[in-house]
């Protein structure tokens, strides 16, 4: 493996290792504050984080001529709203969930979106391989081992954050088309401040926001919008840069992983037989749905 290689993936293995771990100090803030102040405050904290990289983008805008298709601020603002109205569905059903399961559970639950992506893309006709059948049928059958009891019952958290990662694959196919048009860090700028202020006026309705609950919930705060969106973000873009397709799936699906281990280590969380099956077999299935092509195109090169 060339050294560059190696400096990709270990770089994906860091952020995949930072979001696994967001679930854990998702946990943790809600000991002293509210689901949906502790997002206000995390979401603002990461688009605060981005704006070193908003700077940067804008400097090389101006070393370059405008392009032709360069979205003016309404595309963006109109853009960032609509992911960030999706963004905070998914993020509110999942905050919500954690009360209610444990941190690993909603690791491996959450990292469904990667193979519900290319099932939602059948309503818009998109063709999906064999490979994401299989793995659907993996990841659904993982799930029924790790959620599903024996009477036939799903806890209610494991159904929000199920649903939540629904949402989460909805938002990755509209970032996926808006990405095309719109500079990622503008959009992404827009769509935490917008899933911030959303929180937060959901938070003054719902929950008591006092300055001690947050000054108790600060470091997994802080940790949550800096580290988990401003620095894994960064990660994640550098490491793609120049690790194999391949790679990062792996890699970025240990996400899953961490969040049991560190719930595991950090809030003596505890998976049974049953879950730790179900845990494997969806992690299975999520590889299979996105190795499944590569595995295939390799083998024909092959023969």
């Amino acid at each position: 493996m060339e050294m560059k290689t190696f400096k990709s993936d270990f770089v994906l293995l860091v952020a995949a290792s930072i979001w696994g771990l967001a679930f854990v100090a998702q946990r943790m803030g809600m000991d002293h504050v509210g689901p949906f102040t502790y997002n206000g405050l995390r979401f603002c904290l990461g688009g605060i984080s981005l704006l070193p990289f908003l700077l940067v983008s804008r400097k090389k805008r101006k070393n370059r001529a405008r392009a032709l298709d360069d979205p003016r601020p309404k595309e963006i603002v109109q853009g960032g709203i609509l992911a960030g109205m999706i963004l905070f569905a998914g993020s509110s059903l999942q905050q919500v969930g954690l009360l209610y399961t444990t941190a690993g559970k909603a690791g491996f639950i959450t990292g469904l979106y990667v193979v519900i992506v290319p099932v939602i893309g059948l309503l818009w006709r998109q063709k999906a391989g064999t490979g994401t059948w299989i793995g659907a049928v993996m990841a659904a059958a993982g799930l029924y081992f790790l959620s599903v009891t024996k009477e036939m019952t799903m806890s209610f958290g494991d159904l929000l954050e199920l649903a939540g990662a629904v949402f989460f694959a909805m938002h990755v196919m509209v970032i996926g088309k808006l990405s095309r048009r719109i500079d990622t860090v503008r959009l992404s700028f827009v769509q935490c401040m917008l899933c911030s202020v959303v929180s937060m006026l959901v938070a003054v309705c719902m929950e008591e926001i006092t300055l001690s609950g947050i000054r108790m919930a600060a470091l997994p705060i802080f940790y949550g919008g800096v580290f988990s969106v401003g620095i894994a973000y960064s990660l994640q873009i550098y490491g793609q840069k120049g690790s194999h397709p391949a790679h990062a799936a792996i890699l970025l699906s240990l996400e899953s992983v961490v969040a049991a281990v560190g719930g595991c280590l950090i809030l003596n969380e505890v998976l049974s037989g049953r879950s730790l099956s179900g845990c494997v077999l969806m992690m299975a299935g999520m590889l299979v749905s996105q190795l499944y092509p590569y595995i295939v195109s390799k083998r024909a090169v092959l023969s």
